[in-house]
């Protein structure tokens, strides 16, 4: 087994290996001087099974690419096996037709993966469960919930509602609140646009308790901002914003500084600098999908991994 990663998240990928016990596969990934990128596979992986660590986070479509080309230099090397790790899998948000003539731009990735090699997919928290079906080969989906739940056990937090802030994602906010033993509200919110959204109403009591903001994603942090804002004004005491990837844009990073968040939970499956006047707390992943690659490598079931005390996040 050897386990590989592009410039998109080196350290989460070394930490990776280093649960795993073993080093990081050598390669040489760099940009030409017009933009175009250049990979070499600095090692022999004829017959191995290989794991490719690079999440599409901004910038994605480079970062695409360089697992594209990555992945093709492997195949073409002989590798006997192909893993495509993502712990955030881009264009995730871009999975129907909402509108005419739109693309299903997150089949279209998928496509593309497999063209450019994967055997399988290690992925985490995707935007919507479906797009596993857009695959035909295995995919292994993960959930950060476990490490989240294990820090939000060491806070104590008494009087706890946890909240989704749309209707989307009201399954996760409903397994958080099985296992934290926590009541459940839902935001109401409508859409402006894909920076902008505007918060309609509470489903659910907040008031003189501690919140437990939970989504999957965040870049603008329009919808989570605005959440908060309308649960402050409803009673809410203590905000918590609980977020597996947090991409966060300069919009986002300013809307959070001035938002009613305390603290802002999230995962290290993207990589960005240190973000100064907002209280971020950084869980790794790196145990969970070193775990996985282990797992998958010695095929063993990887199915406890989605379980936490006695509950399931799937």
């Amino acid at each position: 087994m050897k386990v590989f990663s592009g410039n998109a998240n080196l350290p989460l990928a070394n930490a990776i290996c280093d649960y795993i016990g073993i080093k990081l596969g050598k390669c040489t990934v760099k940009p030409f001087p017009d933009g175009e990128t250049f990979v070499k596979i600095d090692e022999n992986v004829r017959g191995e099974e290989v794991f490719v660590v690079q999440p599409t986070s901004p910038p994605t479509n480079h970062n695409l690419m360089e697992l594209f080309i990555m992945m093709d230099a492997l195949r073409r090397a002989s590798a006997a096996r192909i893993t495509a790790v993502l712990p955030l899998y881009g264009y995730a948000r871009q999975d129907r037709k909402d509108q005419p003539r739109v693309p299903i731009t997150a089949k279209l990735v998928a496509n593309l993966l497999v063209a450019a090699g994967a055997n399988r997919i290690l992925t985490m928290d995707l935007h919507a469960q479906q797009i596993q079906g857009f695959f035909d080969i295995p995919v292994d989906h993960l959930y950060a919930a476990p490490v989240m739940y294990e820090y939000l056990r060491k806070k104590k937090l008494g009087d706890l509602v946890v909240v989704s802030p749309d209707v989307g994602g009201l399954k996760m906010a409903y397994a958080y609140s099985q296992t934290l033993d926590a009541s459940l509200a839902i935001v109401a919110k409508r859409r402006k646009s894909a920076t902008e959204v505007e918060s309609m109403g509470v489903i659910g009591e907040v008031r003189g308790k501690n919140v437990l903001l939970v989504d999957d994603l965040t870049e603008t942090a329009g919808t989570l901002t605005q959440a908060a804002e309308l649960l402050k004004k409803k009673g809410a005491k203590q905000i918590i914003a609980c977020v597996s990837h947090a991409i966060l844009s300069t919009t986002g990073i300013e809307r959070l500084r001035k938002s009613k968040i305390d603290e802002l939970i999230t995962t290290d499956t993207v990589s960005r600098p240190q973000i100064r006047g907002i209280k971020i707390t950084t869980l790794t992943v790196a145990g969970l999908l070193g775990e996985a690659i282990k797992r998958i490598q010695s095929n063993s079931s990887v199915n406890s991994l989605f379980e936490f005390k006695g509950a399931r996040t799937s």
